[in-house]
């Protein structure tokens, strides 16, 4: 919940669904003053991965409508929120390592992902085989997450 609610504040803030990712980082960090700069960029991923945001030319949009979310007054988060990383992140972070911008991944596991009409992780798992890297351990736990969820 708290990240979701982290999440929404930046959108709530400004009264839209999407921004443009410096805006959303400046929200938290310099408005908010909850997370560094770098942090919220780490946000970006975590929530990017847990599905409750879409990266869209240089925009972060909510996945979900953040307006129905309910942030008390005295709400911090906690940094552990950053800690989660996805199957999504974990496949993002290997595939970066074998040599692909991050960017260019994200934004082509996105288009895959819509072109496939399959989950992020589930793009991110051919994504990543697609440039020969593994993604065993990585397709087996998105396995899984399809299973819980249905």
């Amino acid at each position: 919940m708290s990240l979701r609610s982290a999440v929404a504040a930046p959108f709530q803030q400004k009264g839209r669904e999407s921004m443009p990712e410096s805006e959303f980082v400046v929200a938290l960090s310099l408005d908010r003053d909850w997370f560094s700069p770098d942090q919220a960029e780490r946000l970006i991923d975590v929530a990017t991965g847990q599905g409750l945001l879409d990266r869209e030319d240089g925009e972060v949009v909510a996945a979900f409508d953040p307006s129905e979310v309910e942030i008390p007054e005295e709400f911090v988060p906690d940094e552990s929120i950053l800690q989660e990383q996805s199957t999504f992140e974990k496949l993002l972070d290997k595939v970066v390592s074998a040599g692909t911008d991050k960017q260019t991944a994200v934004a082509e596991i996105n288009d895959l992902q819509g072109r496939l009409g399959v989950t992020i992780e589930a793009a991110a798992v051919v994504y990543a085989r697609r440039r020969g890297v593994d993604a065993g351990a990585e397709a087996a736990e998105a396995r899984e997450e399809l299973k819980s969820q249905g």
